[in-house]
């Protein structure tokens, strides 16, 4: 006798296999008669052909349709196999019956078949037998490349021979519908929720016969709470499909600890395709329980699944459910929108823990990536079923090896209709991936998709608040030259409607940045609106080149024309990265809270003004804040720092000592930690920066253009001798020269009023601004003729520059060009 190693599973099989098959098939089919006999016929074909799936179909009661008798093995579903096939039918059922010989078909034969299109996977082989006596069709599938080998195919045809003398109306659960349950069966009608039990059944609950008032409220009355929620799953229709059912619970006694009880069974259909009953039987499973079992794991998932009311509580579950049984290092949790995945959870939390991608793509303000930055994970998405590697495989990409170098299990979530998004965990020492472990992580896999699912649509008014809050807020934050800014926005749980709190992060010329948050009054459609139009114009008025008090004062004109009963709440700081000073002003919000290197904190002392909305000739005054390489800049709306039991003080207070406590090293981490116990009664935004200082400060020269005759030769001399100064070589000018001409002849020609030209060089790029009176913005020609003798000026420019633009600038406009010097 040799030995056969598996190539897909790596799992051993004996050339004995078909007469072991035969002698543990006779034991079982010589076992008195019960409701899981069948199954255990079913689970031989499992253990001795090596299928994922065994499923024996009958024949109906009307004759015209092989109905789904008992299957043992992965989910059907995954599969795509049906609950029933018409005798007459194009399946390989109905063929295998119809003709009474087996099929034995690969992807390519099963691609020919009807039903090919609705299975979510395609690289499986599907084998269908006759039971003897033309009463029905087992079908096994098998995910092995090379398909179902001779004593794969012997091992089956065994199985359905003892089909033939287990399967049918006395077997399984096939009893008649109106036989009266013995033993430890049961029989529950799904509309009426009376059930008829066996005496043994009533003695595992500890029940006498006269004290049961056949109720299923009584039987569920003796559980323990913890294990209710799996067993309504089961007792509740409304949320089941046709088919089999397995689990195991806890019942209370009174003179000891509760008991371990495993429930199996079959929703059956009555008339019209509708589930009329529940069937199966109930044993003691304290015997099988000398540890937690893998049942048990999975019971125990789909109980926290089936409270949790988001989408991160679904992520969280899952985690706790299987990273320390598994005895893994680490697991990913994401949700699949369109064809990006956003990370729900990851464990362990820490950036270090991740591969370079994750951090630089996925530990974002949104953090999300791709699923093409990684073809793996994506054709395991399509495929739809879950995926192993082991320790040292050589097909996967960076981004996913490094998550598992000693293991790497990648599990397709599969929701309603569509795929609902991906669980990846990895280990660090190789890991062996038993049988067990395999079916448990797809099974985990299949309720962590339907929880995603039900998630979605149980708060579906939150995503749509989540999703027009992302449109109305910067998807990302721009990089900043000096420093680092991070933001996070929480919606409201304590009601359903949209809030009116946003963030703005806008860089303006010279190196200096506007840090702007806001909240407008109430939570409604309108509230966003106005809120959206609040963050458009103060973006506006700040690119125009306003000092920060005007652009709040503007702002708070605006809201006052557009006659809204709504007001606003807005903080506007004005950084300058090169000197590392800034601007506040407050208009009714809280101040912000700075954190010096040192780890000290300060509640800023800003003079502020009313809220937008309220006053028509309001005055906000500015504040001025020192900022050392280091120091953090913490702006916050007054969800996170009031509530109705926390005074905005103590809010401020609180919000300074989180701070302080923290590592500005990771600013995304610290803004995780400050919402982590957020009062989830207010919107909540969250706008953090960390100033570091320029590493290169950029040289900066302005001139004056006076009107006269040689302006332009003027202006020339000064930006040469500008660039000498600097270091630029002669050689190296020209191209800077001609744009200057150029830039300040078209402002003297085509405007009035003051000319000014300003000359700033770092990195040896040069950047060219000339400022006039005028607002209107130069057009370039559309056609030049050879007489025509101007209009080439702005194309010289652009032909010239790496960049250029304009840019409106208090009553007029900056012309601006930027070119790479090379020397």
């Amino acid at each position: 006798m040799t030995d056969v190693v598996d190539a897909d599973t790596g799992a051993t099989r004996s050339d004995s296999a078909p007469p072991r098959a035969e002698i543990a098939l006779k034991t079982v089919t010589a076992a008195p008669a019960t409701p899981e006999r069948t199954r255990r016929v079913l689970e031989q074909a499992l253990v001795f052909s090596g299928a994922a799936l065994a499923a024996v179909y009958l024949r109906g009661d009307d004759g015209r349709t092989l109905c789904l008798a008992e299957s043992a093995g992965v989910p059907r579903t995954l599969y795509g196999l049906r609950e029933g096939y018409p005798v007459d039918g194009l399946s390989p059922a109905a063929e295998a019956h119809r003709t009474g010989r087996p099929l034995w078909l690969g992807p390519a034969e099963l691609a020919g078949f009807p039903d090919a299109r609705r299975m979510p996977v395609r690289d499986i082989h599907l084998a269908a037998l006759p039971v003897p006596g033309g009463g029905g069709c087992l079908l096994a599938v098998g995910e092995r490349p090379a398909g179902f080998g001779p004593d794969d195919r012997t091992a089956l045809a065994l199985v359905a021979e003892a089909l033939a003398r287990t399967a049918g109306p006395a077997a399984g659960t096939g009893a008649a519908e109106s036989e009266t349950p013995h033993g430890n069966a049961f029989s529950l009608a799904m509309d009426s929720g009376r059930v008829e039990v066996g005496d043994d059944l009533l003695d595992l609950f500890g029940l006498e016969r006269e004290a049961f008032d056949g109720r299923v409220e009584t039987l569920l009355g003796l559980t323990v709470p913890e294990d209710l929620p799996s067993l309504m799953s089961v007792v509740e229709a409304d949320h089941m499909s046709i088919g089999e059912r397995e689990l195991e619970f806890r019942v209370l006694r009174p003179d000891g600890p509760p008991r371990w009880l495993r429930l199996r069974g079959r929703l059956l259909p009555g008339g019209e395709g509708r589930p009329v009953r529940l069937a199966g039987t109930v044993a003691d499973a304290s015997a099988l329980r000398p540890e937690v079992t893998d049942v048990a794991r999975v019971q125990k998932l789909a109980a926290a699944l089936a409270t949790a009311g988001t989408v991160r509580d679904v992520g969280q579950a899952v985690v706790a459910a299987l990273r320390k049984p598994l005895r893994a290092d680490r697991i990913a949790l994401a949700e699949l929108e369109n064809d990006r995945l956003v990370v729900t959870v990851l464990d362990p939390p820490a950036p270090e823990s991740w591969p370079e991608l994750w951090q630089s793509e996925w530990r974002t303000e949104w953090p999300d990536a791709p699923v093409r930055a990684m073809p793996t994970l994506a054709g395991a998405l399509r495929d739809g079923r879950a995926r192993i590697w082991p320790a040292g495989s050589a097909d996967l990409e960076p981004a996913l090896a490094e998550v598992g170098p000693g293991g790497l299990a990648v599990l397709p979530l599969p929701g309603v209709g569509r795929m609902a998004g991906a669980c990846l965990i990895g280990w660090d020492t190789p890991h062996d991936f038993g049988p067990d472990e395999r079916a448990l992580l797809t099974a985990s896999a299949g309720l962590a998709g339907q929880a995603l699912t039900r998630a979605h649509a149980f708060d579906a008014e939150h995503e749509l608040v989540a999703m027009l809050q992302r449109q109305l807020l910067p998807r990302r934050l721009p990089k900043l030259p000096g420093g680092v800014a991070v933001a996070r926005y929480l919606p409201a749980t304590a009601g359903l409607e949209v809030g009116g709190d946003w963030y703005d992060v806008i860089p303006l010329p010279d190196h200096h940045v506007a840090l702007v948050i806001g909240d407008v009054q109430g939570h409604s459609a309108g509230a966003a609106t106005l809120m959206g139009q609040m963050r458009t114009a103060l973006r506006a008025y700040a690119a125009e080149g306003h000092p920060p008090d005007v652009v709040v004062a503007h702002a708070n004109r605006l809201l006052m024309e557009l006659e809204t009963d709504l007001f606003a709440t807005c903080c506007y700081v004005d950084v300058d990265m090169e000197a590392g000073t800034a601007w506040c002003v407050r208009a009714g919000h809280p101040p912000p809270v700075l954190r010096h290197p040192d780890g000290a904190t300060d509640i800023a002392e800003a003079d502020g003004g009313p809220p937008l909305g309220v006053l028509d000739r309001a005055e906000f005054p500015m504040t001025p804040l020192r900022l050392l390489p280091g120091t953090v800049i913490a702006l916050t709306t007054d969800g996170l720092v009031e509530s109705a039991e926390l005074d905005m003080d103590t809010g401020l207070d609180r919000l300074a000592h989180e701070l302080s406590v923290s590592d500005p090293a990771h600013l995304g981490l610290v803004a995780d930690a400050l919402l982590g116990n957020a009062h989830r009664g207010d919107d909540v935004a969250l706008l953090l920066m960390r100033y570091d200082g320029m590493a290169v400060r950029p040289l900066r020269e302005g001139w004056t253009v006076w009107r006269v005759p040689e302006a332009a030769r003027h202006a020339r001399r000064f930006t040469k001798r500008s660039l000498r100064s600097w270091g630029v070589p002669a050689e190296a000018m020209d191209t800077a020269l001609l744009a200057v001409s150029e830039l300040v002849t078209n402002a003297l020609v085509h405007t009035d009023g003051r000319v000014r030209l300003d000359l700033t060089l770092i990195h040896r790029r040069l950047r060219i601004a000339v400022t006039d009176t005028s607002p209107r913005t130069p057009v370039k020609p559309t056609h030049l003729g050879w007489e025509s003798t101007g209009g080439r000026g702005i194309l010289l420019v652009e032909a010239m520059s790496d960049a250029w633009g304009t840019v409106p600038v208090s009553g007029g406009k900056q012309v601006w060009c930027e070119l790479q010097l090379t020397y």
